[in-house]
């Protein structure tokens, strides 16, 4: 078997970084997943990346499988990328005025995606689901919007009900702070369950604005939808008129380059987008049909601004990040290199004994210690915790940085060679002794 990844055992200064930021900083971290929370231990602070590696503030190799939560397709420091965002950077970091880069991107994402005429850029997957929300709502003159258990859209107060990966699944609201107000119009079933989409639709069909979904689940782990899951999600909100919306901030240009609507065939009403199209940088969009897209002002009259949509910087990183995506063989590449991870995972869990089940799509792939499949978030909170965490800490220690959640979805880059990827089932081995332990 290859040799593993050096060992990466030090965290002195990792810890010592996150004692001071969590006396200014509310837990040390700008944002919940990032604080290992559900792994235990000390969170590593990143100096730098480079290709499929990050250094660590204590000087360790990581082969990264997190790639900004799936947002550097390319891995770190793509020359291409980082050469358009220097240019950009010395012409200027913003205008509040429109540029062309702003059309370009928008023509690459256009050209990209089926279901997408038109498109509006925000700065967060939050805005571009919490604006796509608004219109389907203006559009229907309607006020209920069906989402599913564990998929998460964002922090804006209607989407958080059984939200996934960063909060616990509750029937109320899943933070303090969000009013039994603010959710009422929300409903939430089961992942992959349309027997439970038509019986709501039965019952209140008439008062249902929009089913929002990950078409490929990537919050509860990565979970794929059943065969005709999207397909039925497609029939019952054209026959009540509602809006389908496909959350594709994770899948959008990394599991095919027109996201999951382009590789399931099937064409929502509204696509929300981010992470990828903005090649790592803070940006988001949502888009849809020409005459959808005209009610958002100032074409129409639904209200969405910002100050910092379309910032120079993301649109030059996105237009790198598209272009170079849209060389022959990139998704191919991608979509290898992420079965071989999950294949080999397999392998590694079958010889040690261990129940698993790893699936790969596109550039995503992920597992869950568990004895069957995983179709929900219910299915995915059975898996065993406990092992994970053994895992996630043994593969680190080896040099293999991964998600720091089981409930979290894993990533690969064009930059993983063929030895990372290999190296990396050789840490595998190494971890699953450990988790077989747990």
């Amino acid at each position: 078997m290859a040799s593993a990844p050096p060992a990466a055992h030090a965290h002195t200064r990792s810890r010592a970084l996150f004692d001071a930021a969590q006396r200014v900083i509310p837990g040390g971290v700008n944002s919940p997943a990032r604080a290992f929370r559900g792994v235990g231990g000390v969170p590593r602070f990143i100096e730098r990346g480079a290709g499929a590696i990050v250094f660590d503030a204590d000087g360790n190799e990581l082969l990264d499988y997190v790639m900004s939560w799936g947002a550097l397709p390319l891995g770190h420091a793509h020359p291409s990328v980082v050469e358009a965002i220097a240019r950009q950077a010395f012409r200027g970091t913003s205008f509040g005025a429109p540029t062309e880069l702003e059309t370009r991107l928008a023509e690459l994402i256009i050209r990209a995606f089926p279901a997408v005429d038109m498109v509006r850029f925000v700065s967060s997957g939050t805005e571009a689901v919490m604006s796509a929300l608004r219109l389907a709502r203006a559009a229907t003159q309607r006020a209920v919007v069906l989402k599913f258990d564990g998929c998460y859209h964002g922090h804006a107060d209607a989407m958080l009900v059984a939200a996934g990966s960063g909060v616990a699944t509750l029937a109320l609201p899943d933070s303090p702070g969000v009013t039994l107000g603010a959710t009422r119009d929300t409903i939430v079933v089961p992942y992959n369950d349309l027997a439970a989409v038509e019986g709501v639709f039965a019952v209140r069909g008439a008062e249902i604005a929009a089913v929002i979904v990950e078409p490929v689940a990537g919050n509860m782990g990565l979970v794929l939808p059943r065969h005709g899951f999207l397909a039925g999600l497609r029939d019952v909100t054209r026959r009540f008129g509602a809006q389908l919306i496909f959350d594709e901030v994770m899948t959008g240009a990394r599991v095919a380059p027109g996201g999951a609507q382009q590789l399931y065939g099937i064409q929502p009403d509204l696509t929300c987008l981010g992470k990828v199209i903005g090649g790592g940088l803070p940006v988001a969009a949502f888009g849809g049909p020409v005459a959808l897209m005209q009610l958002i002002a100032p074409a129409g009259n639904v209200y969405q601004a910002g100050t910092l949509s379309g910032n120079p910087l993301a649109m030059a990183a996105g237009i790198a990040t598209m272009e170079e995506l849209g060389k022959p063989g990139a998704y191919d590449a991608l979509t290898a290199a992420s079965r071989l991870l999950a294949v080999g995972l397999s392998a590694v869990a079958e010889q040690h004994g261990v129940a698993l089940q790893a699936q790969a799509i596109g550039g995503m792939w992920g597992f869950f210690f568990a004895d069957a499949p995983v179709a929900s978030f219910d299915d995915a909170k059975r898996s065993d915790l406990a092992r994970f965490r053994k895992f996630f800490h043994a593969a680190l220690s080896a040099g293999v940085y991964l998600p720091p959640s089981a409930f979290e979805s894993c990533f690969v880059s064009l930059a993983h060679t063929a030895d990372d990827l290999n190296r990396t089932i050789a840490v595998f081995d190494i971890a699953m002794r450990a988790a077989r332990a747990a």
